[in-house]
């Protein structure tokens, strides 16, 4: 019955897909004011940092920059879409605790919202992953295609994580630090600015961190490489099993949220 509510919660929020994608372009929109440039300031600065990561760190790894730069600009803009609305979901009902405590809508909308926000910067983003590509001349054929339900799966699993760690976060105040504390951890052991390949014995680190599976489905594709099986099975468990955690929180926790924030 609880799984149900949230399940609930979520369709119905879904249905008001018009109020969180225009809230989400408000939200970019006022970021970026008056300003020329608008949200490609982000593009700009993220590709001034793949551009000098690619060459720092693809000189201490030894690799060719025609090969690392491509891995490492995919992994870098993917995992900024990931830890961003992770980290912002976090806070995503103590930033909406106005519309919460003053209008009657379904709390999963307020995720939804971040998620989409974020997605949209991400398609400013996808300029430097293009770029890349192109400049280099790698072409990942016919199983490129597979990229877009990577995506699908990635966004997916951020957004459970979003909305698991809301709730939590509504309750305790502390939890949105746990949060970046963790992420940041979470970048360096998880294959970005690196193959898994170059752990050697160590190569655990890697393996057993579903994080990596999640990465690979998004960029394996576009380097010409097919995901394995596995990568897509942890990446779907995830999805699944994170989304009943959601429905179950959201369905026992949801008229507690606006006393919380």
């Amino acid at each position: 019955m609880t799984i149900a509510i949230g399940a609930a919660d979520l369709l119905e929020s879904i249905k008001l897909w018009r109020l969180w994608t225009l809230l989400g372009w408000l939200e970019i929109r006022q970021r970026y004011s008056r300003s020329k440039l608008g949200p490609f300031w982000l593009t700009v600065s993220m590709g001034i940092l793949v551009l000098s990561m690619g060459i720092v760190y693809g000189s201490l790894l030894g690799r060719p920059l025609k090969n690392y730069l491509p891995m490492l600009a995919i992994g870098v803009v993917v995992w900024a879409l990931f830890s961003q609305i992770v980290s912002e979901g976090s806070n995503a009902y103590i930033m909406s605790a106005n519309y919460i405590k003053q209008v009657k809508t379904p709390r999963l909308i307020y995720i939804l919202q971040v998620s989409w926000k974020n997605l949209v910067i991400f398609g400013h983003n996808a300029i430097i992953i293009l770029g890349v590509l192109f400049f280099t001349g790698l072409d990942g054929g016919a199983s490129s295609l597979l990229f877009i339900p990577g995506l699908i799966l990635l966004v997916l699993n951020a957004t459970w994580l979003a909305g698991l760690s809301g709730i939590i976060s509504a309750r305790f105040r502390d939890f949105p630090q746990i949060i970046q504390a963790l992420l940041q951890v979470a970048f360096f052991i998880t294959p970005i600015l690196f193959d898994a390949k170059m752990l050697g014995e160590r190569d655990w680190i890697a393996k057993y961190n579903p994080l990596t599976y999640l990465i690979n489905v998004v960029r394996e594709p576009l380097l010409g490489i097919l995901p394995s099986a596995i990568s897509w099975t942890i990446s779907l468990s995830m999805a699944g099993f994170g989304w009943l955690a959601v429905f179950y929180l959201t369905g026992k926790y949801c008229k507690r949220i606006p006393y919380w924030v």
